[in-house]
C-alpha cells in the first residue's frame, strides 16, 4: 500500500492486486465476538517516524494514544515484573553479576553502529561471549527459541541487535519509559483510511486477486495472469509475497534466482485472539521462559488499549511462531484452545475457563525472514532479470526487525529507488 502511494504520488498509473477479502496482510483486522481489532499484536513505539509519518499523512497521528507499559518474565514457574532498574536489581532467578553481564550485553548492543560485522557471527556465540554461559542458558535460549524456535542456531548476532536497537531508540526519542502507543480503532481504521487515500490518488484497488504467473510479454511489457483467468498487463510489476512463493509465480527467472529466493528462510506464527472477562495481569507483554508452555509470549492490549474498545472486556494474544512446515499447523482450533488454556490455567491462579468470551486463531506460515549468518550478502537484488519485474518484500529488511514501521522505510526506499531509475518509458501504459 505504500509503495503504490509513494508511485501514484509520483504520477504513475498503478493498480494493488491482494489476494485476501481485505488489504493490509500481517496488519489487517477481524472481528473477535463482535469486536473489529487487528488480527495479530502491533505496537508504535515513539522512534518509529517512518510509521508516524505516513498517519500524519492519513490525519491520524494526532489520534495516536501514547500509554507507559510493564514487561513481565514467567520463570521457573512465578511470574515476576522486569519494568524498571530496580525491579531488574531484584530478580531472584539470576545473580548479581548475571544481572550485570545482562545489562552490560543490552547496553553494549544498543551502542554498536556496524551491524554488517554482526552478519558474520552466530548469535549464540555473540551472546554467550557478552553475557556468560549461565546468562545465556538461562535467559537468551529461551527467548532466542521463543522467536525463532529451533533455527536460532543459524540466526546471527544482528537478529538481536536490531531488537535491542529499536526498543533503544524508542527510549531516546521518549522519556526514558516504555511508551508504547495505538490508534483507537486499531489498524484497521488506518487501512480503511489508507485504502480511501488511495483511490482518491486514483490507485485501482484489487482484493481477492491472488496471482497465479507473472510474465513477461512479448510486447515489452508484464502480463500478471490472475487466479480467475484474468489477464492484465503492465510496465513494472511489483511482488510483495514471501520470497518463495515470488519465485514460483515467476517461471522466466533464472535457476540461481529461484534459489536464492526459495533458500530464504521463514518463520511462522499461530497466533491466538482471546478476549477474556477479566485481564490476567499488569504487562502488556509477558516473556515466558518454562519450556512447557505452548505459546511464545503472552500479550495483554488492555493494559495499552483502553478496555471500553473491548466492550469492558480484556483483549490477549497468544502467539507461538514455528518453523512453516510445523504440525501445529494441522492442529484443529480445539487442539490449540485446549492447549492453550490448560497453560493460562497453570500460570494464572485466577484464571478460570469461563472468563474466555471468544477464542481464535490466526495462522500464517511465512511471517518473519530469519536473519542467517550473512544474511544481506546473500539476499536477492530487488530487480529480476525479467524486464519490468521487482521482488521487494519483508526479507529486504537486512539490518532490522519485522515490523510496520521497518515495512514503510523499505517501501518508501525502494519506490525512491525505482522513480530515480526510471525504467518505464513515458510512452507505455
Amino acid at each position: 500500500m505504500t509503495m503504490a502511494h509513494r508511485l501514484a504520488k509520483a504520477g504513475k498509473q498503478v493498480t494493488l492486486f491482494e489476494a485476501a477479502p481485505e488489504f493490509g496482510g500481517l496488519a489487517s483486522a477481524w472481528q473477535i465476538n463482535g469486536i473489529t481489532w487487528d488480527r495479530h499484536y502491533h505496537v508504535t513505539l515513539l522512534s518509529d517516524s517512518h510509521l508516524r509519518a505516513l498517519l500524519k499523512e492519513l490525519d491520524l497521528d494526532r489520534d495516536m494514544k501514547w500509554v507507559e507499559t510493564k514487561t513481565g518474565f514467567f520463570m521457573d514457574g512465578k511470574l515476576y515484573s522486569m519494568s524498571s532498574s530496580l525491579e531488574f536489581l531484584k530478580f531472584p532467578p539470576l545473580s548479581l553479576i548475571d544481572k550485570f553481564r545482562l545489562g552490560a550485553t543490552i547496553f553494549y548492543a544498543s551502542k554498536v553502529k556496524d551491524w554488517k560485522r554482526l552478519e558474520g557471527i552466530s548469535v549464540s556465540d555473540w551472546l554467550t561471549k557478552l553475557s556468560g554461559k549461565n546468562v545465556f542458558e538461562k535467559m537468551w535460549r529461551p527467548l532466542l527459541r521463543a522467536k525463532l524456535g529451533e533455527n536460532y542456531q543459524d540466526a546471527s548476532a544482528a537478529f538481536i541487535w536490531a531488537i535491542i536497537a529499536r526498543m533503544y531508540a524508542a527510549r531516546r526519542s521518549g522519556l526514558k519509559k516504555e511508551m508504547f502507543g495505538y490508534l483507537p480503532g486499531g489498524y484497521g481504521r488506518m487501512l480503511d483510511r489508507f485504502a480511501r487515500a488511495l483511490a482518491e490518488e486514483g490507485v485501482e484497488l484489487c482484493p481477492n486477486s491472488a496471482a497465479k504467473a507473472v510474465e513477461w510479454n512479448e510486447e515489452g511489457g508484464v502480463t500478471i495472469q490472475l487466479q480467475s483467468g484474468e489477464r492484465r498487463e503492465f510496465d513494472e510489476v511489483i511482488l510483495t509475497m514471501p520470497s518463495g512463493v515470488a519465485a514460483r509465480l515467476c517461471p522466466a527467472l533464472t535457476a540461481k534466482e529461484k534459489e536464492a529466493l526459495s533458500a530464504i528462510r521463514y518463520q511462522g506464527i499461530i497466533c491466538a485472539s482471546l478476549l477474556l472477562k477479566q485481564p490476567l495481569a499488569k504487562y502488556y507483554v509477558t516473556n515466558l521462559i518454562d519450556s512447557w508452555v505452548p505459546f511464545t509470549a503472552v500479550i495483554e492490549m488492555t493494559t495499552l488499549v483502553d478496555p471500553e474498545a473491548f466492550g469492558g472486556n480484556s483483549l490477549v494474544y497468544l502467539p507461538k511462531y514455528v518453523d512453516p512446515d510445523d504440525p501445529m499447523f494441522e492442529q484443529s482450533d480445539e487442539q490449540i484452545e485446549q492447549s492453550f488454556v490448560a497453560a493460562l490455567q497453570r500460570m494464572y491462579p485466577h484464571f478460570r475457563r469461563e472468563d474466555v468470551l471468544a477464542f481464535k486463531i490466526s495462522r500464517v506460515r511465512r511471517v518473519l525472514a530469519i536473519s542467517t549468518l550473512n544474511y544481506s550478502e546473500n539476499l536477492p537484488p530487488t530487480s529480476t532479470s525479467i524486464p519490468g519485474v521487482h521482488i521487494i518484500n519483508s526479507a529486504h529488511i537486512a539490518n532490522g526487525t519485522l515490523n510496520v514501521n521497518e515495512t514503510i522505510q523499505l517501501a518508501n526506499a525502494s519506490a525512491d529507488k525505482l522513480l530515480a531509475e526510471a525504467v518505464a518509458p513515458a510512452s507505455r501504459r
